[in-house]
């Protein structure tokens, strides 16, 4: 009993602990990138290439001083941040990241690079945890008292509502042809057939697509949009609750962009692996992963500095007449596929 603890006390530790230098990581990339992409230098003043920047910013974060308005909804308005960040925390247990099922640490089997091994309903743990994240917005935004606040409450409520239809017809098509709904047997489906982006090319467009909207991600942060809403529903937020909130939102795009990896990219699995075992096959299958990942979380930095924001009248159009008939027609095509077996 004591060794199954620390194995998946140990895994729990790599996995919080690699997320949370993903956030520090991706606040850098995010300036930098923006600054490549826009002809500029970016931080370059603490470390070399402004290497040390998210260490700083973290420290004027953390000392910064934390204001709390008098017309706020005292309880609920500490409580969003703290929804928002937890959520974002506990849907990371489910994602494979790395082979290792003949691999035994202290007599256990490791299970694969899995937090949660054995939960059978993988992506529906997922997808529901996810979801409870618009609570924390939407919360956010009507404790702080503030029609700005408000405003970029309802409008992330209804962007969510709206995308998640196309994003679960589209992970519906996975499942589908997998037969499975654990995330591990989806990695193990795409290992002996092609990567599910291939035949499923639509669903993937969509999948991706819905992510952008879910994770409040230009060219769909009506909910932020500091043009229009100053800062949407964490305008009265400072100090570290402010910064729950940003670490929230790089943690989503971490988990949206393994989920990609997952459902579409072979997940950690890559040409010639079969030529590994043991340990070399567990680092090489998790450096696959992360090349995948990092590729995915550059994509999400690109598209917020290429892209302008939506229009609200624009954005309900493309979720409700653009992916969600797009996502049908993949389900679709995914079943016809299976019946004729092409898939």
């Amino acid at each position: 009993m004591w060794a199954e603890i620390a194995v998946t006390s140990a895994k729990l530790v790599v996995v919080a602990g690699s997320v949370l230098t993903c956030v520090a990581v991706m606040e850098w990339v995010e300036r930098r990138g923006a600054a490549f992409i826009q002809d500029r230098l970016g931080p370059n003043r603490v470390g070399p290439l402004g290497l040390f920047q998210p260490i700083v910013d973290a420290v004027k974060l953390l000392f910064k001083e934390d204001i709390t308005p008098t017309s706020v909804n005292k309880g609920l308005y500490y409580l969003a941040p703290a929804l928002s960040i937890f959520v974002a925390l506990v849907t990371f247990i489910v994602i494979p990241f790395g082979a290792g099922t003949d691999i035994k640490v202290f007599g256990v089997p490791l299970g694969g690079f899995i937090v949660a091994p054995d939960l059978g309903v993988g992506i529906l743990y997922l997808l529901a945890l996810s979801s409870l994240g618009v609570y924390g917005i939407v919360i956010a935004g009507w404790a702080s008292n503030n029609k700005y606040s408000l405003l970029g409450g309802l409008r992330s409520s209804a962007q969510l509502i709206s995308y998640e239809l196309a994003m679960t017809l589209a992970v519906l098509g996975v499942l589908l042809a997998t037969g499975s709904l654990r995330l591990d047997d989806v990695v193990a489906h795409q290992a002996t057939h092609l990567w599910n982006f291939i035949p499923q090319f639509i669903g993937f467009v969509v999948f991706t697509t819905a992510v952008f909207a879910e994770t409040n991600r230009l060219p769909f942060d009506l909910a932020e949009a500091e043009t229009e809403l100053v800062a949407g529903y964490h305008v009265e937020y400072s100090s570290m609750k402010f910064a729950a909130f940003l670490m929230s939102e790089y943690i989503n795009m971490t988990t949206a962009s393994a989920l990609i990896v997952t459902l579409f990219f072979g997940g950690w699995t890559f040409p010639g692996m079969h030529l590994l075992s043991g340990w070399w096959l567990l680092l090489a299958s998790i450096a696959a992963f992360v090349v995948k990942l990092a590729f995915f979380l550059w994509l999400f930095v690109w598209v917020r500095w290429s892209l302008p924001r939506f229009r609200y009248d624009q954005l309900m159009r493309l979720g409700w007449k653009g992916l969600l008939p797009l996502a049908t027609l993949n389900l679709v095509w995914v079943g016809v596929g299976l019946a004729m077996r092409w898939l």
